[in-house]
């Protein structure tokens, strides 16, 4: 029965780890690989239109948004812009329109470089990759006025938003009605934009509050099942709302709007925008106020991914204004950040953003533990060890329990072999035997499984919390580990690092895996080897074809994986040596050797 457990272990977990690489790293390679393929062709090439061609984005108002391809740079000069300068944000606001269209961050670069280019967001109109927010009036039903639209030239009071000088932005239709916005932005990542309407004449308008956030053909998204990227918001009531870039495309038609997506209506509270690994944009409504919001992708020549939220309709009357309040989020997903604006701004379940998965109630406890520790020794990978030895603590009673169970089945081995000599032929017999000397022992057969199954939720968990939070990003460790959210870059395959060669992903097989290897292949050496051929060949194999599947995960991980080996390695030599019960690994270890040195002979 332990061998057939053994067994069945093996096969389960070997199985999880193929399918899980294939799932989180296969196919994403592969969708690397088209995406690698895409960015080496020209823009024009990419977009499968000429140059001067344009992409017509009709907004809820039914007015066009033209745009003819242009570089970022040649967009950006091509109309007067207000400059933004905050303490982690720097670029421009756009007169023509008003849009917030040009958004980078000061504390994060392309890569670990500290002179490579800095993260940008937001991309202005008339660029193939553009992404910024709009904001509008819309006209409601029986009101025939001019609005701000996409061309309208606004008069700013300054040449510069920082997070202490607001910008005020005015225009008047020249029909009795006069239009401001004003636009604030924290020291954060939080723009907050006032839009306000005043008659200056004798007849009234009703108009409909709107904001919007439109990107320009779908970016490269690594596509695993652990974390969401495209459309994301919280709904009010209607709760979390999720659409990936590829359900967005294949959704059915919308009503009373172009394009194909989701509409939620009604709702009160949350926010809704688009995100990315480690960024986002998102538009958050009053709180008390209904809003009605909609996820859709537009075909055209160009694909346009887009996010609209409006409000009820408002009368703007003689001495009667009009005021919409609204607020934009452009910023790295840090948890801090985030949750600072879920508390302090009351954004109905603005954390969110963050995609923490099924397992929120632990994930994001075990990051804010990471982060308590990271900050006592200004090092995540020294606190990802601190927070391994306290699961390994909290878990300390079950583990004990389970190999204590272990020790006992190993102190009746002998009685065990006996039996099944014994009953060779009656197999029914044998079993019935088998649970009378467990049961006369106090003996749980399958409890030596709960420390690898503890470690499931915890590896996986961890790995969520490596893989989502920008926290972890470029976080280095010691020695050649710059970044822990990714693999380990040696490879024994070029000597590390003294052969100039750039393997495959496959054998980026790094100093850490090797250690990982190690440590599990010395664990399992702990136990006697099973007496069936099959399954001795399939456990001298598994930690081979670990060390080969853990090598192009996240070197944090890797790290979490080898400590753990480790520490369970000492609790179950202590409490077998505390049981009595022999330590099977020295012998093991000998065995091993010396059959490869008489094969090799």
């Amino acid at each position: 029965m332990q061998d057939t457990k053994n067994l069945i272990l093996a096969v389960a977990l070997s199985v999880a780890v193929l399918v899980g690489w294939q799932y989180f790293f296969g196919m994403p390679l592969l969708e690397q690989k088209k995406q690698a393929e895409i960015a080496a062709m020209s823009p024009n090439q990419a977009q499968q239109t000429p140059a001067a061609s344009s992409a017509t984005v009709t907004p809820p108002a039914g007015q066009p948004a033209t745009t003819a391809f242009a570089t970022r740079e040649e967009a950006l000069a091509a109309g007067p812009r207000v400059a933004i300068d905050t303490p982690k944000l720097k670029g421009s606001l756009a007169l023509t329109g008003g849009d917030i269209d040009d958004v980078s961050f000061k504390a994060y670069r392309e890569t670990v470089d500290p002179t490579s280019s800095n993260i940008v967001l937001f991309s202005p109109d008339r660029t193939p990759n553009a992404y910024f927010a709009r904001f509008f009036w819309l006209a409601a039903p029986g009101t025939k006025i001019d609005l701000p639209s996409s061309s309208t030239l606004w008069k700013a009071d300054g040449t510069v938003l920082t997070d202490k000088q607001p910008l005020t932005l005015n225009w008047s239709n020249g029909q009795g009605f006069t239009f401001k916005r004003v636009i604030a932005v924290d020291d954060g990542y939080m723009f907050t934009v006032t839009d306000s309407v005043e008659a200056t004449g004798t007849a009234e308008a009703g108009l409909i509050p709107y904001g919007g956030i439109e990107r320009f053909n779908k970016p490269k998204v690594v596509g695993t099942y652990v974390l969401h990227e495209g459309f994301v918001g919280f709904m009010g009531e209607q709760g979390l709302a999720e659409l990936t870039y590829d359900k967005a495309d294949k959704a059915d038609p919308l009503q009373g709007v172009s394009g194909k997506g989701t509409q939620y209506k009604a709702a009160t509270g949350g926010f809704a925008g688009i995100t990315d690994k480690y960024w986002a944009a998102a538009l958050i409504p009053d709180q008390a106020t209904p809003y009605d919001a909609v996820f859709r992708s537009i075909d055209g020549p160009i694909k346009v991914y887009q996010v609209d939220m409006t409000e009820p309709a408002l009368t703007v009357a003689p001495g009667a204004p009009a005021q919409s309040v609204k607020r934009l989020f452009v910023g790295a997903k840090e948890v801090k950040t985030v949750d600072g604006y879920a508390d302090g701004l009351g954004i109905k379940r603005f954390d969110l953003l963050i995609d923490w998965g099924w397992f929120y109630f632990f994930t994001k406890p075990l990051f804010k533990m990471m982060e308590f520790f990271y900050h006592w020794t200004g090092n995540f990978g020294f606190a990802i060890l601190i927070v391994t030895v306290l699961v390994k603590a909290a878990f300390f009673p079950l583990a004990n329990k389970s190999y204590a169970s272990m020790a006992k089945m190993k102190a009746v081995q002998p009685q065990m072999t006996l039996i099944r000599e014994r009953f060779a032929d009656d197999k029914v017999k044998q079993q019935q035997e088998l649970m009378e000397l467990y049961k006369k022992e106090k003996i749980n057969p399958i409890a030596g499984c709960w420390p690898m199954l503890i470690q499931i939720p915890v590896f996986f968990s961890l790995y969520k919390v490596l893989y989502v939070t920008i926290e972890m990003r470029h976080a280095p460790f010691i020695g050649w580990i710059h970044d822990l959210a990714s693999p380990d870059p040696t490879s024994v395959f070029t000597l590390f690092g003294l052969i100039p060669w750039n393997p495959p992903s496959m054998l980026m097989l790094g100093i850490w895996p090797l250690i990982m290897g190690v440590t599990m292949f010395v664990q399992m050496k702990m136990n006697p080897a099973p007496a069936d051929p099959v399954q001795q060949a399939m456990f001298s194999w598994m930690p081979v074809m670990f060390t080969f599947m853990l090598g192009s995960f996240p070197a944090g991980l890797v790290i979490y994986w080898s400590w753990n080996n480790t520490l369970s390695v000492s609790q179950q030599y202590l409490i077998m040596r505390r049981h009595g019960v022999k330590v099977e690994l020295w012998d093991n270890l000998n065995k091993t050797f010396s059959g490869l040195l008489r094969k090799r002979s």
